[in-house]
């Protein structure tokens, strides 16, 4: 892992050594993406409910239309600031990402003001799984062998939930007729030098394995 200022090929701190190939290389969709870190799906409806409750307390009280709609304006220029914040920074975050899967490893280029990069040669990753949604993006987490491990704070928000002491990468937000998750599942594959057998995609919302991908 390393920061960097320059780049000689976008996403990648330098150039590949001789015989390392690019199978694959891209940005996360910026609002699965979004939606997913920080929870925008679900922090509309909890402010969609506050206004709904003000309103109907409204309503009990006799006020009228135009004196609901007053009361409920700081509620709902606090909800627009908020999901509208967090959005924009959900999009900057996917649009300074940059991911790369080699024939060797996987580098993920994160971070906003201080673009970090993260290398992952597949000696250190022990298994992957793939996780596909119903708006056509699929995340894929990587899991580190130990005692290998990759710093939660140059990690986020490309890393599994709830996972502190031992950070998983996770690269989200990734289009699925791209097909990511199978180049990364054949890389893998034929780097360790195992058979790859050819298998029906997985359904939406189906966590695989990479046995499964391949």
């Amino acid at each position: 892992m390393r920061e960097h200022g320059y780049e000689l090929i976008p996403g990648l701190p330098e150039r590949l050594p001789e015989g390392e190939t690019i199978l694959w290389q891209g940005r996360p969709a910026w609002f699965p993406f979004a939606r997913r870190v920080f929870l925008l799906r679900g922090l509309a409806i909890y402010f969609g409910l506050l206004l709904a409750w003000q309103a109907a307390t409204g309503v009990l009280e006799g006020l009228g239309a135009g004196a609901i709609v007053l009361g409920a304006a700081p509620l709902m220029l606090t909800a627009c600031c908020c999901l509208l914040g967090l959005g924009f920074i959900g999009w900057l975050s996917a649009r300074m990402s940059i991911y790369t899967v080699t024939d060797r490893r996987v580098v993920m280029q994160v971070g906003i003001a201080l673009p970090t990069t993260i290398n992952l040669p597949f000696a250190v990753i022990d298994s992957m799984a793939a996780r596909r949604h119903r708006d056509g993006t699929e995340d894929v987490l990587l899991t580190i062998a130990r005692p290998h491990r990759v710093s939660l704070v140059a990690l986020w928000p490309h890393c599994r939930p709830f996972r502190l002491a031992r950070p998983e990468p996770l690269l989200r937000g990734l289009r699925q007729q791209e097909g990511v998750s199978r180049i990364l599942a054949r890389a893998l594959a034929a780097s360790a030098e195992q058979p790859v057998q050819p298998v029906a995609a997985a359904p939406p919302d189906l966590r695989v394995g990479a046995e499964a991908l391949a």
